[in-house]
């Protein structure tokens, strides 16, 4: 299913519905998607405007990265609704036999790995969005300051939930080292995230205030 082609509405209605994908996962990239997407508005906004030459430089320089970033948020929406049914995929696999049961077992847990290295990914694509908000805040035209609030907002918010998707598959991962590998960039990418955020969103909330 191409779940980035469909409608906003067909795409809530995917996630309201009875199956377990698109889950948190793809939701989490939607909000990435939405939030490179206001970036890239706010600096197009305001860019043809801009007096000074570095702003204008900046702000070309966030439209250069943000553009390609909404459409790796987008690929990552089916890329996380496609790893969680590789994972029910091989939980459906026989294992009448021991060999069966031993193949099956390695195919749960490749597809367990993939399913946590696609949030990661959506998790690595917000930490480098976050990096560009603050010349969206700070550069921005004044008039779309909730606008990039608002990017502000959903990148963290999508950070956060690709770090829960994250978290979910490492739970039931044997490897040990890849648990540990994936769960520490996990975390410093989420770090790095509020590290880079936080200041942005006293930023948006003193300019909203006057």
């Amino acid at each position: 299913m191409n779940l980035a082609g469909r409608s906003l509405t067909e795409f809530v209605h995917d996630l309201a519905g009875d199956a377990p994908a698109p889950g948190g996962g793809s939701a989490a990239a939607y909000a990435g998607a939405m939030a490179a997407a206001l970036a890239a508005m706010v600096a197009r906004l305001t860019v043809a405007k801009a007096n000074d030459a570095q702003a204008r430089a900046r702000l070309e320089a966030v439209i250069a990265a943000a553009d390609p970033l909404a459409a790796r948020f987008l690929a990552l929406v089916d890329a996380d609704s496609a790893a969680y049914n590789q994972v029910a995929a091989a939980f459906k696999l026989p294992k009448a036999d021991p060999a069966q049961q031993t193949e099956r077992s390695r195919a749960i847990q490749r597809a367990l790995q993939h399913a946590a290295e696609v949030p990661l990914d959506t998790l690595a694509a917000a930490a480098g969005l976050a990096r560009l908000l603050g010349t969206v805040v700070a550069d921005g035209n004044p008039n779309c300051i909730s606008d990039a609030g608002s990017a502000v907002h959903l990148c963290r918010a999508g950070a956060h939930a690709a770090a829960c998707n994250v978290r979910i598959n490492l739970a039931a991962i044997r490897d040990g080292a890849f648990v540990e590998a994936c769960g520490r960039s996990a975390q410093r990418l989420l770090e790095g995230v509020e590290g880079a955020l936080a200041p942005l969103e006293k930023a948006v909330a003193a300019k909203l205030a006057g």
